[in-house]
């Protein structure tokens, strides 16, 4: 078993989409929720932004899934107007208006032009949270670990969705930036022990093939702190695989990494 994880590992294990050919759970753009899937390591393993997946879902805050659910992974069909149909005649008003007429006044035509549409409970929400995050200031990164970067990112290749930092076992592995744990665990296949962090909700940081994780799902952590230590869990080295994403796409870290 260990062989096939590392052989895996060695082939692409963090491509987007990686797991639609091989995954049982994959069908004509379903996937059906496991023990210990979370939104965000289900949109992350599919290289998906976890507002999308909840939106194709109907799965309002705070974004619980359930093992044995199915969840869309692509947008669901519009259903488009034909263009032979033809609009619905109004009805003409009376010829006697003060037969029909109300005692309350009709809003005038330049305020029904001008009014707009309510928005819903979860727009409004959403609008909320788009508000606030326009007010929070630039995200503040530095190096999850020390070492040796062994490997670049590249997003043309699908085994290079990150950077690799080499180092030895049990080397301290820390937040990248100040965030919430959304994800704790080894469900997704060549990634080992991981963790993977909100930031807002946009930024997203994860942190591979930990020997041992300090930190639990829905914990707040603060820019430096001691998450995990350094393993080699599904790889074949002791290294960390660290990635940042930006609304479910994978970005180059070491832009954002102090040089």
């Amino acid at each position: 078993m260990l062989l096939l994880l590392n052989s895996c590992a060695r082939h692409g294990s963090y491509n987007n989409g990686f797991f639609k050919s091989s995954n049982t759970r994959w069908h004509a753009g379903f996937y059906t929720v496991r023990s210990g899937d979370t939104l965000y390591s289900v949109a992350w393993q599919y290289g998906e932004d976890f507002k999308q997946v909840a939106r194709w879902n109907n799965i309002k805050t705070p974004f619980i899934i359930y093992p044995g659910q199915k969840l869309r992974l692509l947008p669901p069909k519009e259903n488009k107007v034909s263009k032979n149909s033809t609009p619905k005649k109004s009805i003409k008003s009376s010829s006697n208006p003060s037969r029909h007429q109300s005692s309350h006044p009709l809003p005038s035509k330049t305020s029904q032009a001008t009014s707009k549409p309510k928005l819903t409970p979860a727009q409004l929400r959403w609008r909320e949270k788009k508000r606030k995050l326009a007010l929070r200031q630039k995200l503040i990164w530095k190096w999850p670990t020390r070492g040796k970067v062994i490997t670049t990112f590249s997003l043309s290749n699908p085994g290079r969705k990150g950077i690799n930092i080499a180092g030895r076992k049990g080397q301290s592995i820390n937040a990248a930036a100040s965030g919430t744990v959304v994800y704790s665990g080894q469900g997704l296949r060549g990634y080992g022990n991981l963790i993977i962090i909100k930031h807002n909700e946009e930024y997203f940081s994860a942190y591979a093939h930990n020997h041992k994780i300090y930190t639990k799902e829905k914990q707040k952590v603060k820019i430096g702190q001691h998450i995990a230590d350094m393993g080699s869990t599904d790889a074949e080295r002791n290294m960390l695989h660290f990635e940042i994403r930006k609304n479910g796409t994978p970005i180059n870290p070491i832009k954002f990494l102090p040089q």
